[in-house]
């Protein structure tokens, strides 16, 4: 205690406690918010924050390598050009996608982070690509690409929900 405030306190009684301030309130309170969270383990990677999924196939790094592969392809396919370039621009593309989809599926599936948007895109996309290949008229195009997003958003969030013990969003 300084020595202003050790004065202050005799002068006033031993029982004397100062006013709280609200930045004083909110600093006690962010200091017991951090002695009562677990304390980080060395060496295990426990957090206050839950682990991500495992993946099915274990500790190999699939997703990983496939992303990699993907930027590959895609530089090969931008240094390369013409149709081969272009073949390869859309294969890394594809690839890059599908991995990113993999882990949104797992982590939204295991309750552990909200990944609706996305997830929902893809079929939506799936559509679109599909409508405009069949030469459907651009408005039946686009009106189906919409509700397959709403229906598989509202499909996708309860799904979430049940996952996650109610919470509709966890980033």
């Amino acid at each position: 205690m300084a020595e202003h405030a050790r004065r202050r306190k005799k002068r006033r009684g031993g029982d004397y406690t100062a006013p709280v301030t609200r930045r004083a309130a909110r600093e006690r309170e962010i200091a017991s918010e951090r002695t009562s969270r677990p304390a980080r383990q060395a060496g295990s990677g426990a957090s206050r924050r839950r682990e991500r999924p495992p993946a099915p196939w274990g500790s190999f790094p699939l997703v990983e390598l496939v992303v990699l592969l993907s930027l590959v392809l895609l530089v090969l396919g931008f240094v390369l050009g013409g149709a081969r370039g272009i073949t390869m621009i859309i294969a890394g593309i594809t690839l890059g996608s599908l991995a990113g989809l993999e882990l949104a599926i797992r982590e939204h599936f295991t309750g552990f982070r909200s990944h609706t948007t996305v997830l929902a895109g893809a079929p939506a996309v799936l559509v679109l690509g599909v409508g405009f290949f069949v030469a459907f008229a651009p408005i039946v195009n686009l009106v189906a690409g919409v509700a397959v997003f709403l229906v598989c958003f509202y499909l996708f969030r309860q799904a979430f929900k049940r996952r996650s013990g109610g919470v509709g969003f966890r980033a």
